[in-house]
C-alpha cells in the first residue's frame, strides 16, 4: 500500500472527480466508446461506485451504460459442475468471459454499431435474461464491474480497483459466502489489482473511502 498515497474522500466527491477524468479521457484506438472497470470483491460493492459515476456523467450530458458482469454468469450446470463451493471453478469458471467479449466489448470495437447486450442469464434464476440489446451512442461509456475484472486482458480505457483489506473483506461478505475467499486472496497473489489499476479506492470503512491515481 506504500506505492499509492491515499487521501480521504466522500463517495459523491469520488463519483464526480471520476466523471471529470473520464471526460478528458481520450482512448488510443479509436475507439469511440471508452470502457471503464470498476474491479472489486461483491463485499466492495464496486457496482454502487459505478452507478454513482454514471449519475455524475449523466448530469454532465454524457450517456453510459452500467453492466453487472454477474449478469453474465456460467449456467450453474457448469459453474457448479464440481460442487457449490468449489474455489477455483469460482475464480475460473463462473462469470462467461466469452460471452462478454461477444455482447459487450466487440460491438464496441472500431466499426462496432455500438449495440451491447446488458444481460445474458439471471443469476438467482439461472435463466436466460433475453434482454434486448441496447444502445450505446458514440462517446458515451461502458461501466463494467464485477470481480477479477483484471486477469482477463479486457480492452479497459480506464480501471478503478475498489480494495478491503483481507480483515475487512472478510468482515462484510457473508458467511455463507466466505468459502470464495481463497479466490480473491489468489487473485492479489497473481494479478495485484491494486498495483494494476489506474485508480485505486480504498473502502474498508464503507463511510469514509480514500483514493489514490
Amino acid at each position: 500500500m506504500g506505492r499509492v498515497r491515499l487521501e480521504a474522500i466522500t463517495w459523491e466527491r469520488l463519483g464526480d472527480l471520476l466523471a471529470e477524468r473520464l471526460l478528458d479521457l481520450k482512448p488510443d484506438d479509436g475507439i469511440r466508446w471508452p470502457r471503464i472497470a470498476f474491479d472489486g470483491a461483491p463485499a466492495a460493492r464496486p457496482g454502487d461506485l459505478a452507478e454513482r459515476v454514471a449519475e455524475a456523467l449523466r448530469t454532465r450530458g454524457r450517456p453510459s451504460r452500467v453492466v453487472d458482469t454477474h449478469g453474465f454468469l456460467r449456467p450453474a450446470s457448469l459453474r457448479l459442475e464440481y460442487g457449490h463451493h468449489d474455489v477455483d471453478a469460482y475464480y475460473d469458471g463462473w462469470f462467461d468471459t466469452g460471452a462478454l467479449w461477444r455482447e459487450v466489448f466487440d460491438p464496441l470495437e472500431p466499426g462496432g454499431d455500438g449495440r451491447i447486450l446488458p444481460d445474458l442469464r439471471d443469476p438467482v434464476s439461472d435463466r436466460a435474461t433475453r434482454s434486448p440489446y441496447v444502445p450505446l451512442p458514440p462517446g458515451g461509456f461502458l461501466l463494467l464491474h464485477g470481480p477479477f475484472l483484471l486477469r482477463h486482458w479486457f480492452p479497459f480505457d480506464l480501471t478503478v480497483h475498489v480494495l478491503l483489506s483481507p480483515p475487512a473483506l472478510r468482515r462484510r461478505t457473508p458467511e455463507a459466502d466466505h468459502w470464495t475467499l481463497p479466490a480473491f486472496e489468489r487473485y492479489v497473489q497473481e494479478t495485484d489489482p491494486a498495483a494494476a489499476a489506474d485508480v485505486l479506492v480504498r473502502a474498508d470503512d464503507p463511510r469514509h473511502p480514500a483514493w489514490g491515481g
